[in-house]
């Protein structure tokens, strides 16, 4: 035998890596092995970060800084599968924390993912993929991306998947989105609804919980809606509710059904079956809060439909709302009255109310919860518009004061509110004076400073509601409300506008409010908003011609017209035309401006401390010149009844003011009212005249000379003061108004100057009387009473002062070039009409200058104005 010779082994090739296995405890290193080319590495390497990952969210953190982002997101696309799927179980987890989630973002690796969804993938990537989406759904930014890379579609694919986890996970994902409007909208095209109602079997109840918080989002749409009722999911709700081991899912059970309700044919098709009954019995027995709230929330949404609200009175939903009122959770109170406020919209509801709601809800009025007071004032405010009857049970439930607690709530819903049932209320005057009583108007005073449009909007509202007496007003002025009020006509929300507009218009019905406001700037701002065709209103109109009839003087200088109802005081002055926005000075600072060559302005005052003569008292009067003017009212009043049928309605009363002059009249001034009587031929005769005059204008006094300690007057006009009393003794007593108005018109032109013949006019030096007057009174305000040579507009201004004072109602109508005139409306007694009736009254014009208490029918007033003037 040969021997054996020993086989010698041969060295390994020098250019091959000896294999080597590495243990590493060190994250760093494992991340550094995810740039190897060897898949058997990545594989380990992302098997190891996977289960350190899962310890904690430390952990993420540590993966991010150490940079292992980058590198996994590009093993998403490897091409070995268990590669591929340990990187997206690493995203699946990673996927939490919110700055791998915003580096994910930019990195723009949200098409890998999707791609993850593939059908031919295996379940556990789908898993994970469809979780790292459900991750990144959390935030806007993450939903927009999910929906353009198209992952709407794979993901309700996957609600039909085997495994639990993937369901789950894909639907919680298209809850997230579909809270976005453009998602919500392009889920329709999926079909969506059979496989999210196939998850309502799932024997998971988390699963069921997002389906059917998914299927609340989305039946907020019609179309969504119409889906379920026809792929039979009312049935599948119904059979939820009322099975009672899934008390779990009742809440979100309703809101779907609550959304299903707004629709007419699901809420027949749940009164068919049955399923409104139960509904309504399932909330008002149920011991749940939430259940309880939803059920509301589901009642209050459907009731904003008219015909469903007549199906829910039908199932008399009433007696359940007021059972949910008596709940101890908050929030059921708030829906309950939110339902209530819906259902209020019907009138039979309404009426139920009246006696099995208001009083609950008074109470809720007073909870220490903010919410609950705000929506039991809405639901309250509902129930009492065009509801007397309701409005009176809130007031004898104890609502007002409550009511005007809630003004100065935090919450502008429930201030809102309480306004609107306080306005409610205020339409009765009884109520109003109640409201009035707990001084309202200091309530008011802090919505009326909101910047909220709606706040602002009802509490000027209330203020127009509650305003209607003196005292109301001087409340309101003097708690510092008219300045809000007037800052609010300023407001660019036409509502607001308005409101306050009409409150103004309330406030300026007596004198010292209409004062305030116009002092406050109320007049120009509405001035200048009737100049705006946008902006103007028929209130802000009403108001302003409220404020002007409560400030003539403005009004005659503006509009060029006084009505019979336009009843001149004391105060009055005619300043002459000026042009809309032009502000008309106050009559002090005129009375203090340095004479000047512009027109004189003409003062009406009859106060005075100057008594009549004594020629002027009648015999049975011997205690001065207060008592006489005072019986004269009794006269006046009398004459006044007699000849009410002849008087038209639109004629203005007579002012009941007392002069009260007393002993000292100036007796040049006496002479002076027969001056102007009798003829005047001759030159010596004139020459006389005219020197008497300038012996009167000399003892007049002079305006311009004032203490400036002491307190401001008017200047005294004792000529005028002798008017009244004279017309007061002698027209007013007569019965027939024709015979009171020619009797005042021959009156006033003697007082003027006498008739003037229309040739003659140009002869009457009238401007150089009242230049003169205005030279010895140094002062541009000549008080009417001084002018013994008038013109047209000095004699119809005078007719109308006088007339005021004894109850002859006429207009005062301002022309062109210094001409006006008065019309009068009086009773044709002659003729009557087709049904025997009184016929309207004529209008005439009073002639003063040419033939004094001549007549003139206005049957075209152009050519009779010509005629006149």
């Amino acid at each position: 035998m040969g021997k054996k010779i020993k086989k010698e082994v041969e060295p390994p090739p020098k250019d091959v890596f000896d294999p080597l296995t590495i243990e590493s405890k060190k994250a760093a290193t494992v991340v550094l092995m995810l740039n190897s080319p060897e898949e058997e590495i990545l594989a380990k390497a992302c098997e190891a970060i996977y289960k350190f990952a899962l310890k904690g969210e430390e952990n993420k953190a540590t993966l991010l800084e150490l940079g292992a982002v980058e590198p996994l997101t590009k093993l998403l696309t490897h091409e070995d599968k268990i590669v591929r799927r340990n990187a997206t179980m690493i995203f699946g987890i990673l996927a939490s924390n919110s700055d791998v989630k915003k580096l994910l973002r930019e990195l723009e690796v949200m098409n890998s993912v999707i791609a993850q969804l593939a059908p031919e993938e295996e379940v556990i990537i789908h898993e994970f993929a469809s979780l790292c989406l459900a991750n990144m759904s959390i935030e806007y930014s993450g939903k927009v991306q999910i929906f353009e890379h198209g992952g709407l579609e794979p993901l309700i694919r996957l609600l039909s998947s085997p495994d639990p986890d993937v369901k789950k996970n894909s639907i919680e994902c298209i809850y997230n989105l579909v809270q976005d409007f453009q998602c919500r909208t392009s889920l329709h095209e999926l079909n969506p609804i059979p496989p999210m109602l196939e998850l309502l079997k799932s024997e998971y109840p988390i699963i069921q919980q997002l389906a059917l918080k998914t299927l609340g989002v989305i039946t907020c749409d019609k179309e969504s809606r119409t889906m379920l009722k026809d792929n039979q999911g009312l049935d599948q709700l119904s059979k939820i509710l009322e099975t009672k081991e899934l008390n779990d899912l009742h809440v979100e059970a309703l809101a779907v059904i609550a959304n299903c309700l707004e629709d007419m044919d699901s809420m027949v098709l749940l009164q068919q079956t049955g399923g409104l009954k139960k509904l309504l019995s399932f909330a008002e027995n149920s011991t749940i809060p939430d259940i309880q709230k939803n059920a509301a929330k589901a009642i209050a949404k459907a009731a904003y439909d008219p015909e469903n609200r007549k199906v829910f009175h039908e199932q008399e939903v009433e007696k359940c709302l007021v059972t949910l009122l008596g709940s101890d959770n908050d929030g059921t109170k708030i829906a309950a009255s939110q339902a209530i406020s819906a259902m209020s919209e019907n009138s039979s509801s309404k009426d139920f109310f009246n006696t099995q709601g208001i009083p609950q809800i008074v109470q809720l009025l007073k909870s220490d919860n903010e919410e609950v007071r705000e929506a039991a004032a809405l639901a309250l405010a509902n129930l009492t518009t065009n509801s007397t009857a309701n409005a009176n049970a809130a007031a004898e439930a104890d609502a007002i004061d409550p009511l005007i607690n809630i003004l100065s709530s935090k919450r502008d819903g429930a201030i809102a509110n309480a306004a609107t049932v306080l306005t409610n209320m205020a339409i009765q005057e009884p109520l109003r004076t109640v409201i009035q009583s707990h001084e309202v108007m200091n309530a008011l005073l802090s919505p009326l400073h909101s910047t909220n449009t709606v706040v602002q909007s009802t509490a000027a509202l209330t203020v127009a509601a509650t305003a209607c007496d003196v005292e109301a007003r001087n409340q309101l002025r003097m708690c510092g409300g008219l300045e809000p009020l007037v800052e609010l006509l300023n407001s660019k929300n036409d509502e607001v506008r308005r409101h306050a507009s009409w409150a103004v218009m309330v406030c300026a019905s007596d004198e010292l409010t209409a004062v305030e406001l116009c002092r406050l700037g109320a007049l120009d701002i509405l001035e200048e908003i009737n100049l705006s065709v946008s902006r103007k209103n028929k209130f802000s109109e009403a108001a302003y011609n409220k404020l002007l009839n409560n400030n003539l003087s403005l009004k005659y200088s503006q509009t060029g017209y006084l009505s019979s109802s336009n009843i001149i005081s004391d105060g009055f002055y005619d300043y002459g035309r000026i042009n809309p926005g032009t502000k008309l000075l106050p009559l002090k600072e005129l009375c203090l401006q340095e004479l000047n060559d512009q027109r004189a302005i003409l003062l009406v005052n009859s106060k005075s401390d100057i008594s009549p003569p004594p020629s002027m008292e009648d015999k049975s009067s011997d205690v001065g010149y207060g008592r006489s003017i005072s019986s004269s009212s009794s006269l006046r009043r009398a004459s006044k009844e007699k000849s009410t049928l002849r008087f038209s309605a639109g004629f203005g009363s007579p002012t009941e003011e007392k002069s009260e002059p007393t002993s000292g009249r100036n007796t040049v001034l006496s002479r002076g009212t027969t001056k102007e009587k009798g003829s005047r031929k001759g030159k010596g005769k004139k020459e006389e005249e005219k020197v008497k005059e300038e012996e009167e204008v000399m003892a007049m006094p002079k305006m311009t000379e004032s203490s400036p300690d002491k307190e401001w007057y008017p200047p005294l006009d004792p000529e005028f003061c002798v008017y009244v009393f004279e017309v007061t003794k002698s027209i007013l007593p007569i019965v027939n108004i024709k015979d009171q108005i020619e009797a005042l018109a021959k009156y006033v032109a003697d007082k003027m100057g006498g008739r003037i013949p229309k040739e003659k006019l140009s002869d009457f030096s009238w401007e150089l009387h009242i230049s003169e007057l205005k030279f010895q009174l140094k002062s541009n305000v000549v008080p009417i009473g001084y002018i013994k040579k008038g013109i047209f507009y000095h004699r119809a201004l005078l007719f109308k002062a006088l007339a005021d004072k004894i109850g002859v109602g006429c207009c005062l109508v301002r022309g062109e070039y210094s001409r006006a005139w008065n019309e009068v409306k009086l009773l044709n007694e002659g003729r009557k009409g087709v049904t025997g009736s009184l016929p309207p009254p004529e209008e005439f014009i009073v002639d003063l200058m040419f033939h004094p208490g001549a007549l003139l029918k206005l049957r075209s007033k152009e050519a009779d104005l010509y005629r006149f003037l």
